[in-house]
């Protein structure tokens, strides 16, 4: 099982001094990967939390790839149907060729109503939008010349470089439509809120399913929050070995709000030492 940790690029703790301290702890204590989060256009009533002080997500991985060497950086995930796909394909590209290859796409299709309102994209397209734009993703990073004539995106041939490898995408979200988006688009699937007995029988229709399709299975990604004082390391050992067990293969990690780089790094550190070993080992 390997293990990625959210680093907030929103609120008070994503200044450029803080996430770069959180980057080199993530790289230091051994994670394969450090995430961001996206949100764009946050309204006055849903800034608990944020003050609506938001990094660009791609933007910030830009800088995280810039000092670091060896992590992977992901969004976890991006709303994909914020931002025109050729846009988001330009940016992934540039990403992947100035980070060595280093990126993960968490893919999903939103849920802010208020914030597709403000940036003027129907919320109602939100799933074809996303599924033209992955579409066009994989067209692009497999050919040098590409172009499309979908029912809401149409380009003409154009050349695509620079062309690195694809990078690996994760669908998050929840229901049938998030499944059939995975099977179709996805080397990973990554969910919220599931309990181990539903990632056991994911497991076994993703397996079923890729069989058919004649594809990899995709991966089942969970992710989860260090809480303080609900039994310490042992607790989390069972939680993270129970999902291990049932077919995940990846953890990402949170840990809330943390006031500052230093509490931060002490976080991960003791996850690094007392629980990866236990789970991983």
């Amino acid at each position: 099982m390997k293990f990625g940790v959210v680093i907030r690029n929103m609120g008070p703790q994503s200044t450029r001094e803080t996430i770069a301290a959180c980057a080199r702890a993530v790289e230091d204590c051994g994670f394969d990967a450090a995430f961001v989060v996206d949100h764009l256009t946050i309204p006055p009533d849903q800034t608990e939390g944020s003050g609506g002080r938001y990094l660009d997500p791609l933007t910030t991985l830009g800088y995280l790839a810039g000092i670091t060497q060896k992590i992977r950086l992901g969004i976890s995930v991006l709303v994909i149907p914020y931002r025109p796909a050729l846009l988001i394909a330009k940016q992934l590209a540039t990403l992947q060729e100035l980070s060595g290859e280093r990126i993960i796409l968490g893919a999903g299709v939103g849920w802010m109503r208020e914030e597709f309102a403000i940036l003027g994209v129907d919320p109602r397209k939100r799933g074809a939008l996303t599924d033209e734009a992955l579409q066009i993703l994989h067209n692009l990073f497999a050919n040098d010349v590409n172009s499309y004539d979908g029912k809401l995106v149409k380009f003409p041939p154009f050349v695509f470089a620079p062309r690195p490898a694809r990078p690996p995408i994760w669908i998050g979200g929840s229901g049938p439509k998030a499944l059939e988006r995975t099977l179709r688009f996805g080397e990973a699937y990554y969910p919220i809120g599931l309990k181990p007995d539903e990632i056991t029988h994911l497991s076994s229709y993703f397996r079923e399913e890729a069989q058919k399709l004649n594809r990899p299975t995709p991966e089942i990604i969970v992710g989860g929050m260090i809480r303080e004082g609900e039994g310490g390391s042992a607790s989390m050992i069972d939680r993270i070995s129970a999902y291990r067990d049932a077919g995940a293969s990846y953890y990402v990690l949170g840990l809330g709000r943390y006031p500052d780089a230093d509490t931060f790094r002490r976080g991960i550190e003791r996850f690094a030492k007392d629980v990866i070993p236990k789970i991983s080992g």
